[in-house]
């Protein structure tokens, strides 16, 4: 028997010693690589589609080696295959797997499959393809979340809170305008994912181990039927590439990023000392000790989850920095950093959920936003208009300011005579100009919280999302076709 007979492995014929045991064990990736079963059994698909049309391989034979990759696909489909996939004694890797199960079914025919091909691509390829769905995924969820956001945007109405610079109340706001911030955020988000998909898919799959396959294969055979737009332009690059991944890891951080903000203003906007938000028991939690307690648990995991996925970012960069051309088994270890992000599309599909649910308390955000002398800067507006220089208007409001303080009311509190202490310009007229409508409506200008503006935003950013949600269905059925 020769050496691969004897140990199962797809290179040992150059090999006269064992391998150290312990060596073996922690090098072999199949306990994380079985993952990429699916992306396996389908660039394994498109490479016997190329060999069929190099001649390499029979009509027949291409029909027998994709039947027994599909029944492979299938046999490992439940969670008990996956983990005969991930427990598999003797094989390395997801491709010496699906190779062992071949052979077993075929025999020889399963070891003609790896004819002009070698695993340095087929590993570029698989990742690739990993990516693409997940970045499917991903977006899918972001297009659910901007959809429960807007949902929620439109049922605010008309409905004010308080803006806030410095953790300090500044200017009422509507509601809706608050909420469609975080559509802006996700559509870029999105953009982010879609943007990276576009520059990964181009397959690998023909570039050898470094230098290109060794028989004359129409390269764009598998890359049609694997969904990619094109070929790899360099096989040295092909091999050798996971900037994919990085950026994969890195548009997900803005999206963890994104998140977190959100989470942070959900869980402080739900306190007694807010009292913005009620929150949902479905995705809340009470307390062991304290019967009262009802904790927003999920925000605080969205807020934390941004840690783990730039943590993989920023491992995949140290692993990529300095490393030489072309493939070197350092580039195993950025498999499981873009695994450890899988969690993203649930976590997306908990926060739209969670985000529909949420209760707003319209009459305590109204009164907040008219407290706190949240229409000062009308005010000052109110005296630009009047033909008082801005720094003037601003200084003369700040004087007032001071005096409403002191005597415990609002700007709008002030009788006139008052008013007029501080400047001749101060008439009736004032008092319509600082009401929470009109404070409001003076930021009229595209992109401002004025009630006609934020009402042409919300009908604008429909349109985008069911865009996104619209061009996303049709690329997965593409990229699927």
């Amino acid at each position: 028997m020769t050496n691969e007979q004897q140990s199962g492995k797809m290179w040992s014929g150059r090999f006269g010693e064992p391998q150290d045991a312990e060596f073996e064990a922690w090098q072999r990736s199949i306990g994380f690589d079985w993952r990429l079963l699916p992306q396996e059994i389908a660039a394994s698909k498109a490479h016997a589609s190329a060999l069929c049309a190099a001649g390499i391989l029979t009509k027949s034979e291409g029909a027998e080696l994709r039947a027994a990759l599909d029944a492979i696909a299938a046999e490992h489909a439940s969670e008990a295959g996956k983990a005969m996939v991930r427990d598999h004694p003797a094989a390395e890797d997801i491709h010496h797997f699906v190779e062992l199960k071949l052979v077993e079914r075929l025999g020889s025919l399963g070891r003609k499959l790896h004819t002009g091909r070698s695993r340095n691509e087929q590993i570029a390829t698989g990742l690739r393809l990993y990516v693409r769905a997940q970045i499917g995924l991903a977006v899918t969820g972001l297009a659910q979340w901007a959809s429960a956001l807007l949902e929620q945007a439109r049922a605010a109405g008309e409905a004010a809170m308080p803006g806030y610079t410095h953790m300090q109340r500044a200017e009422p706001v509507l509601v809706a305008h608050w909420l469609l911030a975080y559509v802006e955020m996700a559509l870029r988000d999105a953009d982010r994912l879609r943007d990276c998909a576009v520059r990964l898919n181009e397959c690998p799959l023909g570039a050898g181990a470094l230098a290109g396959a060794t028989l004359a294969l129409d390269r764009s055979v598998a890359a049609r039927e694997l969904g990619f737009t094109a070929p790899t332009a360099n096989s040295i690059d092909a091999t050798s590439d996971r900037d994919f991944i990085l950026e994969y890891l890195q548009a997900l951080t803005f999206v963890g990023l994104h998140l977190s903000r959100f989470a942070e203003e959900i869980a402080l906007f739900a306190t007694a000392e807010y009292g913005f938000i009620v929150l949902p028991e479905a995705f809340s939690t009470g307390s062991s000790a304290m019967p009262q307690k009802k904790n927003p648990d999920l925000a605080e995991l969205l807020r934390a989850k941004v840690g783990r996925i730039h943590g993989a970012a920023q491992a995949v960069a140290m692993q990529l920095k300095g490393l030489p051309l072309a493939y070197n088994k350092d580039m195993q270890e950025t498999q499981e950093p873009a695994f450890a992000a899988d969690f993203v599309p649930q976590m997306l599909a908990l926060v739209a959920r969670f985000t529909a649910a949420l209760q707003f308390n319209k009459e305590r955000m109204n009164l907040a936003a008219q407290s706190g002398y949240l229409n000062a800067m009308a005010a000052a507006t109110y005296l630009a208009g009047k033909g008082v220089p801005f720094r003037t208007a601003h200084e003369k409001i700040g004087n007032a300011v001071r005096y409403a303080l002191d005597k415990g009311v609002e700007l709008n509190g002030l009788a006139l005579d008052e008013l007029r202490q501080f400047g001749d310009e101060f008439d009736e007229d004032f008092y319509r100009a600082v009401t929470l409508a009109a404070t409001l409506d003076c930021h009229d200008v595209a992109g401002g919280t004025a009630r006609r503006q934020v009402e042409r935003a919300l009908a604008v950013a429909s349109k985008r999302v069911a865009a996104l949600a619209g061009i996303h269905v049709a690329e997965a059925a593409h990229a699927g076709a």
